[in-house]
C-alpha cells in the first residue's frame, strides 16, 4: 500500500535511489539528508558569491564555469518551459543557469542544473540540489536538504525545508512545506500549507485502513502522489499522505493519515 511505486513514477526521476529500499513511501524522508550528502560533490564557488550576501551583480553557471552575468544579455522567459535564454557576444549559451542579482546563497553546497533561474530576493540555504530548468521565484526561502527536481517551481514567499520535489512539481505561491514530498505534476494552490510538527511529543503516526502506523518521523508533513493537486489556502495535518490525482479543495484541511488515489477531500 506505501511502497514508492504506489505513488510516483519514478524511471525518469534523476534521484529515483532515494526511494530505494523504502518499504513505505515517507522513509525516503529519513533517508533524504544521507542522500544528498553522499551524492553531492560540486561546489558553486565564485568572487561574486559571498555566502549569506545579496549578490550584487547576476551570475551565470555555463559548462559548470561561473560567468559574471553583467557581461551577458539575458532574456527571462519561463525558466520551466525553456524560456530563460542567455547570450554573450551574440551567442546563444545554451542551458545556462541564471542567478540573478539581490539572490542570497548561504554555504557552496548548491548543485544547479541547466537553465535554473534563482531570482532576486530569494535565499537558497545549503545543501541544496536544484533539477534543470526550474524556477526559484522571487522571496522563496529554502532552508536546507532541500532536492528540486526538473522543471519545477518554488514560488513567491514559499519556504521549503527537508522535502523533495519530483519532476514538475509546482509550489507556485505563499505555501509552506517542511518534511514533505511533492509527486511529478503536483501542483500547490497559493497559501497551501504541510504541518509537520506534532503538538504532543513523540512520532507522527500514520491513520490506515488498518490503524496507526509510526512512521518513525518526529517531523512528517504530507506526501502528494502523482498529479495530485491543492486548493488555495488548504491546510494538511502531520502525516498526511495522498494517493495519485487526489485534491485538496480550497479553504480545507486535511485530517492525516492515508487518502487513496483520485480522493477528493473537502
Amino acid at each position: 500500500m506505501f511502497d514508492p511505486s504506489c505513488f510516483f513514477e519514478l524511471k525518469a526521476f534523476a534521484h529515483a535511489r532515494l526511494f530505494a529500499d523504502c518499504p513505505q513511501v515517507w522513509l525516503a524522508l529519513k533517508h533524504l539528508k544521507a542522500y544528498m550528502d553522499d551524492t553531492m560533490s560540486v561546489r558553486l564557488e565564485h568572487e561574486q558569491i559571498v555566502s549569506g550576501e545579496p549578490l550584487a551583480r547576476p551570475v551565470v553557471l555555463y559548462h559548470g564555469e561561473l560567468l559574471d552575468g553583467s557581461s551577458c544579455n539575458i532574456r527571462y522567459g519561463d525558466a520551466t518551459k525553456g524560456g530563460l535564454e542567455v547570450y554573450q557576444n551574440g551567442d546563444l549559451l545554451e542551458g545556462a543557469t541564471v542567478i540573478m542579482a539581490g539572490a542570497v546563497l548561504v554555504g557552496s553546497r548548491i548543485e544547479l542544473g541547466q537553465g535554473v533561474l534563482i531570482e532576486s530576493g530569494a535565499l537558497v540555504k545549503e545543501p541544496a540540489i536544484i533539477g534543470d530548468r526550474s524556477e526559484i521565484r522571487q522571496g522563496a526561502y529554502m532552508r536546507g536538504y532541500c532536492l528540486i527536481g526538473e522543471r519545477c517551481v518554488v514560488g513567491h514567499t514559499t519556504e521549503v525545508k527537508h522535502s523533495v520535489f519530483l519532476d514538475d512539481a509546482k509550489a507556485g505561491h505563499f505555501a509552506y512545506l517542511g518534511d514533505s514530498i511533492l509527486g511529478g505534476n503536483a501542483n500547490l494552490g497559493a497559501g497551501t500549507k504541510f504541518a509537520n510538527l506534532r503538538f504532543l511529543p513523540g512520532n507522527v503516526k500514520v491513520r490506515t485502513p488498518d490503524g496507526l502506523v509510526d512512521s518513525g518521523l518526529r517531523k512528517f508533513g504530507a506526501i502528494l502522489g502523482d498529479g495530485c493537486q491543492t486548493g488555495c489556502n488548504s491546510v494538511t495535518n502531520p502525516g498526511t499522505v495522498f494517493g495519485p490525482g487526489s485534491i485538496l479543495m480550497p479553504n480545507t484541511t486535511a485530517a492525516s493519515g492515508f487518502h487513496p488515489e483520485k480522493s477528493v477531500i473537502h
